[in-house]
């Protein structure tokens, strides 16, 4: 009788096969430091802004695009460790869009097991009704939509409204704003609705869109195209957003520094005269380490990349 133990050694693997099991590897650790650097960023814009509080019942609005999945995704992440009580509830407008896939986010919704609400407007036609063929929508769009969610918001009983404008978002409206509006205004992480209700937070402040793209990727949500404003390809916004992200690739840190500049604001050296006392400015004698600097020359070399922070406003 035989009683030789059984060969149990595994055959070697194939160069292919050890290559895809190291791809595998890479691929999980870039999503968990992907993840980590999110939640991170999310749970800083929060903590910077106070866009939170315990007993707040936030309404996330979500559009089906990359953005607002992600938002949803990590702040449901967050509620779970956060050491305050607040509510989330998930909110899509449905504009009754031709082809909009009804039941996509009211399927994932239940899946996550989340309170959720779909409300039903047919902003497409009057929209379509009231812009003619190859003029920017997002105005008349933006306006209707924001006072549904408000209406929303106020049956649900919401403290704050949550949208998912990111970083880019941010630097984008800024030189929009510049460039189109001759004013100097961004995009903030946190202000009152125009009605004065509710306050609205953007918890993506800090978070770079590329970084978003990575984690609906991951994440694998069911991404829904807008076909009202998704396809006006010549829209200025799209062309801005276009020109920043080729500023990036060939000085890379440029966006960040654009962002960082928004919350980096010397009053003196602007000239904004009812911020800062321009007429009556005089000669102290004294010197001053934030004076004039106009006689020096630049000095590109000096230009570095300063980390994230929060809005902070020098009157010197």
């Amino acid at each position: 009788m035989n009683t030789a133990a059984p060969d149990t050694s595994a055959a070697p693997l194939s160069e292919a096969e050890a290559e895809a099991q190291r791809a595998a590897k890479r691929a999980a650790y870039e999503a968990n430091k992907l993840s980590k650097r999110l939640h991170r960023q999310v749970g800083q814009a929060i903590a910077d802004f106070n866009m939170i509080e315990a007993g707040d019942k936030v309404m996330v609005c979500l559009s089906g695009g990359k953005d607002s999945y992600s938002m949803l995704d990590i702040l449901l992440n967050l509620q779970k460790r956060a050491p305050i009580q607040f509510e989330i509830v998930a909110v899509n407008l449905d504009q009754k869009q031709p082809g909009f896939p009804a039941d996509v986010l009211p399927n994932y919704l239940k899946g996550l097991g989340i309170p959720f609400h779909i409300e039903t407007q047919d902003t497409y036609t009057i929209v379509k009704k009231h812009i003619p063929e190859g003029k920017t929508m997002c105005s008349l769009c933006s306006r209707l939509r924001r006072g549904i969610l408000y209406r929303v918001a106020r049956e649900l009983g919401c403290t704050k409204i949550a949208l998912g404008h990111h970083r880019d978002d941010m630097v984008v409206t800024l030189l929009m704003n510049m460039f189109f509006g001759s004013r100097m205004k961004g995009m903030p992480p946190k202000l009152v609705s125009d009605n004065g209700e509710f306050v609205v937070i953007r918890p993506l402040a800090y978070v770079a869109e590329p970084d978003l793209e990575k984690w609906a990727a991951h994440r694998e949500f069911p991404i829904i195209p807008c076909s009202l404003c998704g396809s006006q390809e010549n829209l200025q916004r799209v062309l801005t957003k276009k020109m920043i992200r080729e500023w990036d690739k060939q000085y890379p840190g440029r966006i960040d520094n654009m962002f960082t500049a928004m919350g980096n604001i010397t009053l003196s050296h602007m000239m904004d005269r009812s911020l800062f006392p321009f007429t009556e400015i005089k000669a102290t004698g004294k010197p001053d380490p934030m004076g004039d600097k106009a006689f020096d020359e630049d000095d590109e070399d000096d230009c570095g990349t300063p980390a994230v922070q929060t809005v902070r406003l020098v009157r010197d």
